[in-house]
């Protein structure tokens, strides 16, 4: 029961991620005078409806997206509020505020989990026994972490990314001691052994220093963090071109229900206090809606068809070149790029499903 209503909450966190997106290219709509035919959350037959003015208001059966239809947004009109009869500036607020509310969105989300906790996790070493494996390697107290394996550490954050997307038992780190960067090489770390599957990895054998809360570090906190969650975006990404990531570590809807049920579930598990349990349960969903969120918005800022990136790029050479694109062009390359985005969501969906049963999905 506590699962389900934690699903729950997780499918309408889902959805104000929804919202918060369409809501952004609404409100730039009507202050831009732009016409704003229909506003709906979801997709697929209507639900429930209302008018209000000259905005017709539905929600819609599946859980999924949304839209914002402006008049003369996706075909020629005559009308003075159409949206492609606007200046060009406005056009482009218009299409990039819907990605600007989810990363805002997302950084309230990390707010809201952030300020919970009594203190924060910093990036140097407290406590570090001289038996230790690694002090044995060169770390000592003090030190603050610089580098691992190349990818800067910011935060506790970057360092939890860092050490888990290693690909070797000794990760090449670099620290500040003493104000001066130091290289330890490949530092060695106690190893274990999966009695299952066999496989080693290792674990940490130091403890690092809190920061304590206050006004000024919880804001810098969900300043960092998020911008650490940024950066493990665009180092995946970076990983999926490279080869270090394939499309089994990619997951859709259906990915994303499974884990916001497993998040759950780790959660519920970790106190014998209910309350206490469900709170972990409902932060761990907090935060993974806020990845998602501040993921959303950074991705549909790329300039591919199809997305507000893809928009708000064809509007940038229409401002450069002081001439729109004609919009049969434009309306086929987003349409490839629809085709394109629509196929892969089917394939990462369809893996997500076969996940469920073999445990593997589609590419493992």
């Amino acid at each position: 029961m506590e699962i389900a209503a934690l699903i729950i909450i997780g499918v309408l966190l889902f959805e104000l991620i929804i919202l918060s997106h369409e809501f952004g290219h609404f409100i730039t709509a009507k202050m831009s005078g732009v016409k704003v035919n229909e506003f709906a959350l979801g997709m697929g037959p209507k639900l429930l409806k209302f008018q209000k003015g000259e905005t017709l208001y539905t929600l819609r059966a599946f859980p999924i997206g949304g839209f914002c239809a402006m008049e003369g947004e996706d075909e020629e009109s005559d009308s003075d509020r159409a949206f492609g009869n606007k200046a060009v500036w406005k056009r482009m607020i218009i299409v990039i505020a819907g990605a600007t509310m989810n990363i805002i969105l997302g950084l309230l989300l990390m707010f809201v989990v952030v300020v919970q906790q009594p203190q924060y996790t910093s990036t140097t070493v407290s406590v570090l026994d001289k038996d230790n494996v690694s002090h044995t390697s060169g770390l000592k107290v003090g030190d603050k972490f610089y580098s691992i394996d190349g990818y800067r550490t910011y935060t506790a954050r970057d360092m939890e990314f860092a050490l888990s997307t290693t690909k070797t038992l000794t990760p090449e780190i670099k620290v500040v001691r003493n104000g001066q960067t130091v290289d330890l090489g490949n530092v060695k770390f106690p190893v274990k052994t999966d009695s299952t599957t066999k496989k080693k990895s290792f674990y940490i054998d130091f403890h690092v220093q809190p920061i304590q809360r206050n006004v000024l570090t919880v804001i810098t906190q969900t300043g960092a963090d998020s911008v650490s969650v940024v950066r493990m975006l665009w180092t995946t990404l970076g990983g999926m071109i490279s080869g270090q990531y394939g499309l089994n570590d990619i997951s859709g809807p259906v990915g994303a229900a499974s884990a916001v049920s497993q998040a759950a579930g780790a959660g519920l598990a970790s106190s014998t206090n209910f309350w206490h349990a469900f709170l972990a349960a409902l932060n761990n969903i907090i935060l993974m809606m806020m990845l998602i969120s501040i993921n959303l918005g950074i991705v549909n800022m790329l300039p591919v068809p199809a997305l507000d990136g893809g928009r708000f790029f064809f509007l940038l050479v229409e401002l450069i070149f002081r001439k729109p694109i004609p919009k049969k062009y434009e309306a086929y390359v987003h349409a490839a790029g629809l085709v394109l985005l629509l196929g892969f969501m089917v394939l990462i969906t369809v893996s997500d499903i076969a996940r469920l049963f073999n445990g593997k999905g589609l590419f493992g």
